[in-house]
């Protein structure tokens, strides 16, 4: 399952703390995975979801409703329908000690304050779960981190963002394709890395 936070609503459309809708949004037009907008499942999972094969296998991708604070419930609900393991779930996030351009893959590990990871966490029992951490950077001026995440990108750092949604999408292609560790070693050292 490939999950991608954020927090649903169109006031939270284009902000830092919906990078992970917006690159499970870019991979689900690029292999035509419908998102459900209604539906018994869709309200039992909280989510917007879609199944169907991609690069020969069958994935899932979700956009929690959940808002960030409650990811947790909505992965928790998702993995115990399909009978899914942790190790099965790809969560897509923002991440404040990247740059705004930079992917990493990490296969576990605390939230690092990220309260959608630490739902995750706390409802899938585990930090053994994989995670592509898109950079969004640090705030330029004095502006508390949460508002920051909550606010839109700065104008100059708009192409920056298409390019990272469209980088973050092949990586979670080669991560279905290859496995994670050919991911990690092919995407690090084109982050100079390793």
């Amino acid at each position: 399952m490939v999950l991608g936070l954020g927090n649903p609503g169109a006031g939270y459309d284009g902000t830092r703390h919906n990078l992970g809708y917006d690159v499970v949004a870019e991979f689900a037009r690029r292999h035509g995975v419908q998102l459900s907008k209604g539906g018994l499942r869709q309200r039992k999972f909280r989510s917007l979801w879609g199944r169907q094969r991609v690069l020969g296998r069958p994935v899932i991708l979700a956009q929690p409703q959940t808002f960030m604070n409650l990811s947790g419930e909505a992965a928790a609900a998702i993995t115990g329908f399909f009978e899914l393991t942790p190790d099965q779930v790809i969560c897509v996030h923002d991440d404040l000690d990247l740059d705004l351009g930079r992917v990493k893959i990490a296969r576990k590990g605390s939230a690092a304050g990220h309260n959608g990871i630490k739902s995750l966490i706390k409802h899938l029992s585990t930090d053994h779960f994989c995670r592509l951490k898109v950079g969004i950077g640090r705030p330029r001026y004095s502006e508390p981190i949460e508002q920051y995440v909550l606010n839109s990108f700065y104008a100059d750092q708009r192409d920056l963002v298409s390019k990272v949604i469209g980088r973050a999408a092949d990586c979670l292609e080669v991560m279905l394709a290859k496995g994670i560790q050919l991911a990690m070693q092919e995407f690090h050292r084109m982050e100079g890395e390793g």
